[in-house]
């Protein structure tokens, strides 16, 4: 499929990808994270002030691509989906796991694999270098709070006391320690920094992603471990 022209584009092609899964499809779970974030991202910085709105619009629709991507070639040929993604998608039916633990495993591929390949695609289009951090920065703020509101949407309420009857407390409480927005933005930058300076040399370049791929992979698959109770394993293993 075509990479989308604009953050419209972007939600009515998550909007397709989430409406015949599952609730408990592990894709679907990140889709509608995705989706939410997405909304409240573009009615935040509609209201914000950015020094290139132009760029980060761009930089949005770009990132967006690459998840988009990743499930048009899952539906072709998993065998060739990126490492970093290959957990989500080879586990999204697994039982034990819960949704948020595929929500999160979904924004670790995004983020760590994915951004550091946008943000260098959209410098690469503008001809420039990483020179606008500042921008980059204040998203950081913004999706700090988006992030932490929809965290709340997984775990308040009915769902929170449902999680925590058929999965561990302590592992639901250890996915949410391990996962920091803002943190794992930082280190996207520090990576799309790295893929900038070696753009010239293929081949090392090609390399780094590939080893920044299935480490981000191996995460994945730590956020993915089943935390579903003895009880509930038990009924499986009976059944």
């Amino acid at each position: 499929m075509t990479t989308p022209a604009s953050v419209d584009e972007v939600i009515e092609r998550l909007e397709s990808i989430d409406a015949p899964l599952a609730r408990s499809d592990g894709v679907g779970c990140f889709t509608r994270l995705y989706l939410d974030v997405t909304r409240a991202v573009q009615e935040q910085l509609a209201q914000a002030a950015f020094a290139d709105p132009v760029f980060l619009t761009r930089l949005d629709v770009s990132f967006a691509g690459l998840y988009l991507d990743a499930v048009d070639v899952c539906a072709r040929d998993p065998r060739q989906v990126p490492r970093a993604w290959a957990p989500l998608f080879e586990l999204r039916a697994r039982r034990g796991i819960a949704p948020l633990q595929f929500a999160l495993a979904g924004m670790n591929a995004h983020i760590n694999r994915d951004l550091p390949v946008a943000l260098v695609d959209c410098w690469r289009e503008r001809g420039v270098g990483p020179t606008d951090q500042a921008d980059f920065d204040r998203v950081n703020d913004v999706l700090a709070r988006v992030e932490g509101t929809v965290k709340q949407h997984y775990l308040d309420g009915i769902l929170r006391r449902l999680d925590r009857l058929v999965h561990r407390v302590d592992r639901i409480d250890d996915v949410v320690a391990m996962w920091d927005v803002r943190r794992a933005r930082d280190a996207a930058w520090v990576n799309a920094q790295a893929l900038w300076a070696l753009r010239d040399d293929e081949r090392l370049s090609a390399r780094y992603l590939a080893v920044l791929d299935r480490t981000i992979g191996l995460a994945g698959r730590g956020l993915l471990q089943p935390a579903d109770t003895w009880l509930q394993r038990l009924a499986r293993a009976i059944a």
